[in-house]
């Protein structure tokens, strides 16, 4: 079976990326374009970004999970310390971020390391998610095989009725990261596959360093 996707051509020319008119500082750039995603129609979830990591396979491995934090000291989200992410963070800190919103025509890419947050600010995000996630999050030993999915409904309606009337608490294996970047690249489609990418790098003075790169 083959399909010839050779023919599959798009034009970007909904808007430009040039240093004259952004800020030094990426986070502050991300900010602006996020909010300008957020503002735009037909995406329905801006904060979805892709986690890149090296497994302890030695094989890269992307998945899509959600932002729910940025500040100026990096991004953050949340998981199962125990799954195939978890595990390979605790192995290597080393990851990769990628934002693309295509009815913008933008793509971001953020190399970082990421570290364990808090636990007080695991348990507060924890505590302002709904029910049904909290039991989600203890009933799901995340990455591991599963004998079946009736398996899984029916140990999550055995914690519904456990917990019923009951506080739910952050399980330990559960909680968030930080990603703090040392280089965030912008990207913007531009006509004739010239593409506008202008990459921010972390200096030793915690500078960044501003350069435009060749599409």
């Amino acid at each position: 079976m083959q399909k010839d996707l050779a023919n599959y051509r798009k034009s970007y020319e909904k808007s430009a990326l040039l240093e004259d008119s952004i800020s030094d500082n990426p986070i502050q750039l991300f900010q602006t374009w996020f909010y300008e995603v957020e503002q735009s129609d037909g995406l329905d979830e801006p904060n979805a970004m892709t986690v890149s990591t090296i497994g302890l396979d030695g094989y890269p491995k992307s998945r899509v999970v959600l932002l729910k934090k940025y500040t100026y000291e990096g991004f953050i989200f949340y998981t199962n310390y125990h799954s195939e992410k978890g595990r390979a963070i605790e192995q290597n800190a080393n990851v990769c971020l990628s934002f693309f919103w295509p009815n913008l025509e933008r793509q971001i890419i953020i190399k970082g390391k990421a570290e364990k947050i808090s636990e007080n600010l695991s348990d507060g995000y924890f505590e302002s998610r709904p029910e049904g996630s909290k039991l989600g999050a203890i009933v799901s030993e995340q990455s591991s095989v599963i004998e079946s999915r009736e398996t899984l409904e029916e140990n999550l309606k055995k914690l519904e009725n456990e917990y019923k009337g009951k506080e739910i608490k952050r399980p330990e294996h559960w909680g968030g990261y930080l990603v703090r970047p040392i280089s965030i690249e912008f990207w913007q489609g531009r006509p004739n596959r010239l593409h506008d990418r202008i990459r921010y790098t972390l200096e030793n003075d915690l500078d960044w360093i501003m350069e435009r790169l060749a599409p």
